[in-house]
């Protein structure tokens, strides 16, 4: 894995000759090596129409390449470069992928592995209809973004992030506004608890939760707020 937690809210990453990963741009904090960075005009990878369709489904965060090119002589003519990323005093996460999918929001990508498989799932198809109200109640859209296959990914989140695992029968029940992202083999969907108090505006102000079933680990960070 190329990232190390250093801080809180700093990662390091190490970059081997001839590899490359994707960062948010401007996250770049300092680096050794013959690192270089260049504008992502597809926010990331898969080609122009898989650039087009996380745009249209607005899942297109602005991205740059990081990479330290291959020397002449091979791998061993170039040492690896080191990369430290930060972003807005944002705590940072990283989460270790072993091939399987990390579901998690365009803008709270910080960095990532560029051997992940990026691309984009509607809320609609996890949930059905409650899973597109999700979208709404959350302020994220009716899409969210996939990176799938083995390998580093660095989230940003307010006031630092929780790993709560989710297993067989014991569903785990999430504010939507502190849901960071999940992976393994989870499904995910809005219930709500709506009461006369809620009618009257005596409830308890968490009428929404987001349950999620199966087997795998959600992220939770210590805030209802947005980044």
């Amino acid at each position: 894995m190329p990232f190390r937690e250093v801080s809180a809210k700093m990662v390091e990453a190490q970059v081997a000759p001839g590899q490359r990963l994707f960062s948010q741009r401007g996250a770049m904090i300092a680096y050794k090596g013959e690192v270089s960075f260049t504008p992502n005009m597809q926010s990331g990878q898969g080609g122009v129409m898989s650039m087009i369709g996380r745009r249209v489904a607005g899942e297109a965060a602005p991205l740059m390449t990081v990479e330290v090119p291959l020397g002449p002589g091979g791998p061993g003519d170039t040492p690896p470069g080191q990369v430290w990323f930060g972003h807005g005093g944002h705590h940072i996460q990283v989460i270790e992928l072993s091939g399987d999918t990390l579901y998690v929001e365009a803008d709270r990508l910080l960095a990532f592995d560029g051997t992940l498989e990026q691309g984009t799932m509607f809320m609609g198809s996890q949930g059905g209809v409650m899973g597109m109200v999700r979208g709404q109640v959350t302020g994220q859209g009716l899409f969210t973004t996939t990176l799938k296959g083995t390998g580093g990914v660095a989230v940003m989140a307010h006031g630092g992030v929780i790993q709560l695992p989710v297993t067989g029968g014991r569903p785990v029940h999430v504010d939507p506004q502190a849901y960071v992202a999940h992976h393994g083999d989870v499904r995910n969907k809005l219930s709500t608890a709506l009461g006369w108090r809620d009618m009257v505006g005596r409830g308890s102000g968490e009428a929404f939760q987001l349950e999620l079933s199966g087997e795998g680990t959600v992220y939770v960070q210590a805030s209802e707020e947005k980044l």
